[in-house]
């Protein structure tokens, strides 16, 4: 056990050098680890008091090891009381209490035979201190301080012999001793502490569990002392003043009064002389002329009063329910029944000899002790017997009541579902259900979430998704809600919510001359013309020949053939998009193509691009804002050694993507 507790304390030492920034220090956490080992805790299963990996392991090293002692002690305590080490079973802590049993007995048995009590045997660190200590424990001197009397011869050096030993804690003429609860190391010179836990040498009390300390131990009960007792310093159980220490539970208007093991709440008024105070810090008059030993001397008869009592002398004693005659001399029934204002107070009233007898009214009992009609609480006697819902209880009888959303019915016991849908509370619409109601509204309107009953209307406008509603202008309307278009060039498509285009060209709708073509474009149209440029001549609605030349060069490089598009799209169109496509009718082999934009595309939105027997015309760049282009797009087609130019003027309207941002009212 020393050879633990030495690589513990190492363990301890070298953990600390790593680890200096836990708030909690090695020693707490052992600390900890101990006292879950005298609880009998799993010490491979323990609460953690810190995150630090070094004092995890030294939690369940000191718990171990605690542990470990108190098996140990187990052992050693049955080899000192039965002298057999007999146990059953092969768990790790049987073995180990079997060890040290067994250890002891060699001890023992070493000392029985005067041996040394150091074993030469080769038997493990731990069965070794076991033994030893099993011996040592039966010698006349347990604490390893020899009984040394230095000679007179000797006196004179003793204290140079003292200084030389390096004694650590007595020095007898040179020899070092060891104070009460240690024993000498195996140097001579240091001292252990004695476990007189693990030595069974202590005098702990049965229920008492002894726990080791620096040079001495301490007994704890093992039972807990129970409720009112706290356990003191000198392990006696105290009795716990609760009114001292503010733990009891008395209300404001009551005291508390301390009692052994216990606490009393006491009313804080205290009833003058003459009277008693009940539970509830009422005080009752006490009817002195009642008790057993009577307050008026003999011959006298004994009146109550508030608080008091009188006296008065009587030649004739009568006894309850009697009276003397209006002679004094003889004894009369007292008729209690008598007046109108009888003793019954109100019920039937029967006048027997020296009493009466109440015949109370339905709904009342009558109290043979307090001769009383008692109101009966039908509701307590009969709980949930008598009404459906609630129950109360009145002077000789008992009322019912229905609970929120309920009426009583005609029998008066039961309740009927009440439907508050009669008397209108919702705005709108209303549902009865069993005991309530629940209001919900028309389309278009929900419920207010102030009252639960009026009808708000919903403005789908504005709503998250109001803005996607409508494509073009949202109108919120009590319940609904409607949309608009531009005043031109849209119309409201059948869905009711988007905005369709209106074709101009086709409806005749635009304002075109004869001699202009009309164009339609997004949200409106383009009125268009053209006229041929000299030397060229009309052949259709679109297109302008070139006339003979007659062999002139200037003539045949003018293009052979102008043509006119018309294209438009909105803004924002993916880039690239081919927009254009243009080619001879027919291909011959060696065919040679070239195309270029000549003209109209100072923002290098577009792009001429070769392709097989052709061309195509490219937007390149991102067009964000509406607007109107005119590019020229030349192709020239050399076959057989001819050259051939053909010329492309294409109007681009570019419309905006979509209509201008979506508006509610």
């Amino acid at each position: 056990m020393d050879l633990c507790v030495i690589v513990l304390l190492s363990l301890c030492g070298l953990l600390q050098g790593q680890e200096t920034t836990d708030p909690i220090s090695l020693d707490d956490c052992c600390k900890d680890g101990k006292d879950r080992g005298q609880e009998s805790q799993d010490c491979t299963r323990l609460q953690l008091i810190s995150g630090s990996i070094t004092c995890r392991i030294a939690q369940e090293q000191c718990c171990a090891t605690v542990h470990d002692d108190n098996i140990c002690t187990s052992g050693i305590n049955k080899a000192k009381d039965q002298g057999s080490c007999d146990f059953s079973g092969s768990t790790c802590e049987t073995k180990t209490a079997k060890m040290c049993c067994e250890c002891c007995l060699l001890g023992r048995a070493a000392q029985e035979r005067g041996l040394s009590c150091d074993l030469t045997l080769a038997v493990g660190y731990q069965c070794g201190v076991v033994s030893r200590a099993c011996c040592v424990d039966r010698l006349p001197n347990v604490d390893g301080t020899p009984d040394l009397q230095p000679s007179q011869g000797d006196a004179l050096n003793t204290e140079d012999q003292c200084r030389a030993a390096g004694c650590a804690q007595r020095c007898l003429n040179g020899t070092c001793a060891c104070l009460v609860g240690y024993k000498l190391k195996a140097d001579r010179k240091t001292c252990e502490d004695i476990n007189e836990c693990l030595l069974g040498s202590h005098h702990c009390q049965p229920g008492e569990r002894c726990i080791n300390t620096l040079g001495s131990y301490r007994c704890q009960r093992e039972v807990s002392c129970g409720t009112g007792y706290e356990l003191t310093d000198n392990n006696k159980c105290e009795d716990i003043d609760e009114c001292e220490t503010g733990t009891h539970n008395c209300a404001a208007e009551l005291v508390c009064q301390n009692t052994v093991g216990s606490f009393r709440c006491r009313p804080r008024v205290q009833c003058g002389a003459g009277f008693i105070q009940d539970a509830l810090g009422s005080c009752i008059d006490i009817n002195e002329c009642l008790s057993q030993t009577g307050p008026c001397p003999p011959g006298h008869m004994c009146f109550n009063t508030v608080g008091s009592y009188t006296c008065q002398r009587q030649s004739v004693n009568c006894g309850r329910g009697y009276h003397l005659n209006a002679e004094g001399t003889r004894c009369v029934d007292i008729d209690e029944c008598a007046g109108a204002d009888n003793s019954c107070d109100g019920h039937g009233c029967i006048n027997l000899m020296g009493s009466y007898r109440c015949e109370c009214k339905t709904g009342f009992n009558f109290n043979s002790i307090s001769r009383t009609c008692e109101d009966v609480n039908e509701c307590r006697n009969y709980p949930g017997r008598l009404c459906a819902h609630k129950c109360e209880n009145i002077l000789g009888s008992y009322k019912c009541s229905c609970t929120t959303g309920f009426k009583l019915a005609e029998d008066g016991r039961n309740c009927d579902d009440l439907n508050e849908c009669d008397s209108n509370p919702c705005s709108q619409e209303c549902a009865n259900v069993y005991g309530s109601y629940q209001c919900y509204c028309r389309r278009g309107y929900q419920l207010s979430d102030v009252d639960g009953i009026t009808c708000e209307d919903i403005d789908e406008c504005a709503l998250p998704t109001g803005g996607h509603i409508c494509s073009y202008r949202c109108h919120n309307t009590p319940g609904s809600f409607h949309c608009t278009c531009p005043a031109t060039g849209y119309t409201l498509a059948p869905n009711g919510r988007s905005c369709q285009d209106i074709d101009e060209c086709v409806t005749g709708t635009h304002s075109c001359t004869e001699s202009q073509s009309c164009f339609n474009i997004q949200g409106g149209y383009k009125c268009l013309n053209f006229d041929c440029p000299v030397n060229y001549r009309r052949s259709g609605d679109t297109r302008c020949e070139r006339l003979p030349c007659n062999q002139s060069s200037e003539c045949l490089a003018l293009p052979v053939r102008i043509t006119y598009y018309h294209l438009t799209f909105p803004t924002k169109i993916p880039i690239p998009t081919n927009i254009f496509r243009m080619g001879p009718s027919n291909s011959a082999l060696g065919d040679d193509i070239e195309v270029a934009i000549v003209d109209g595309n100072q923002g290098g939105y577009f792009a001429a691009k070769r392709l097989d027997h052709g061309g195509v015309l490219v937007v390149q760049k991102p067009i964000t804002l509406p607007q109107d282009f005119e590019i020229s797009l030349e192709m020239k087609l050399r076959r057989f050694g001819h050259l051939s130019v053909y010329l492309f003027k294409i109007r681009l309207f570019v419309t905006p993507d979509e209509l201008s941002n979506a508006i509610t009212e």
